[in-house]
């Protein structure tokens, strides 16, 4: 099939491609090169076969309006491109919205104008359910649990952005789910956790437990936001991209949907769990400081992904441990390209 990928040149994007470039799949890629790694990542997307790759911004609307009209007869639009922090939201909110919630709608409106017909993934954040602050949590010495919610947060969880990057992702979800209401598009929403892996250039302000490993191999001191007990579900790479294949395979059931995607209650982890973890295996103390609350930070969030099992036969199959040992494994063998981009 032919694919578009917005985005295509950051960590996520870049490991979609070359799995749909290794399975014989035609690639478009779209993206503005503007994060650290993006050229190191297009050089390995370029490195698996050809790719069809056109630099610009998914804010510019005529741009990608006419890019669309090359290829509508594509039969997948990944739309994954967009601002990625909650830290840089608060300090850029003008262009965190342009970035997210126009962005997205450009995305859309290219669809619908050059009236194609694409199963259409969008990258979504569980940033949407907000702070969460009625949930009762227990504490649990080095973590936070739910103290009802065994399976995790559903879907059906009410909707309370946080955050100018909750508000701007949370916008380009909804959006996402009415372009399937009022025009017909397929497009399924996917409100992801947080994702790691290989091919992960981690910052502080995003991808925390790439940079966690990053940094603590450079020797770097990481600061904690919080308490370090703050509690995640993550997903390794290869397992979210089985996710959107299988959504777009079975897009007679996705279609109009909105899906949790994460590790769910089987693969959690707090940030002092992992601090004890990346020690265990570099076998060093990790310098760390200790910083305060950032805004919208959830204590806990764990998704409940029987819904995507359910409709569409996905589960994670990466376990905390051998995702975390692959992710240290990457990292130590491009470790000089990791001091160069973020030492």
């Amino acid at each position: 099939m032919t694919c578009i990928i917005t985005g295509i040149a950051g960590f996520i994007g870049s490991n979609l491609a070359e799995r749909l470039m290794r399975d014989g799949h035609s690639v478009i890629g779209i993206d503005n090169l503007g994060r650290k790694g993006a050229n190191e990542n297009l050089a390995r997307i370029r490195s698996v076969g050809d790719v069809d790759f056109h630099q610009g911004d998914i804010r510019e609307d005529r741009f990608l309006r006419d890019l669309f009209a090359q290829h509508r007869n594509a039969e997948t639009v990944f739309h994954l491109a967009g601002q990625v922090a909650v830290t840089t939201s608060v300090t850029d909110p003008r262009d965190d919205f342009g970035s997210n919630a126009l962005g997205t709608f450009n995305v859309l409106e290219a669809v619908r104008t050059n009236k194609m017909d694409p199963v259409l993934i969008y990258s979504s954040t569980n940033k949407v359910y907000g702070k969460m602050d009625d949930l009762e949590i227990q504490d649990s010495g080095d973590r936070y649990n739910y103290a009802n919610l065994p399976e995790g947060v559903s879907e059906t969880r009410p909707l309370d952005f946080h955050s100018p990057y909750g508000c701007s992702k949370g916008t380009g979800d909804q959006y996402v789910i009415d372009y399937a209401r009022i025009y017909g598009l397929r497009t399924v929403c996917l409100r992801q956790s947080c994702i790691y892996g290989i091919n992960q250039f981690g910052i502080e302000d995003q991808g925390w437990v790439a940079w966690f490993t990053i940094a603590a191999l450079l020797g770097k001191k990481i600061s904690v936001y919080g308490d370090g007990k703050q509690v995640r579900d993550v997903l390794f790479i290869d397992d979210l991209i089985d996710a959107y294949l299988c959504a777009v395979q079975k897009a007679h059931i996705t279609a109009g949907q909105v899906f949790n995607i994460g590790g769910g209650p089987a693969n959690t982890l707090s940030i002092r769990q992992l601090l004890a973890y990346l020690e265990s295996h570099l076998g060093k103390k990790i310098d760390v400081s200790m910083e305060d609350w950032r805004p919208g930070d959830q204590k806990v969030f764990i998704a409940d992904v029987r819904k995507a099992h359910t409709q569409f036969g996905w589960e994670p199959r990466t376990s905390v441990e051998q995702g975390i040992t692959k992710l240290c494994n990457w990292a130590s063998m491009n470790i000089d390209t990791l001091r160069r981009l973020l030492g």
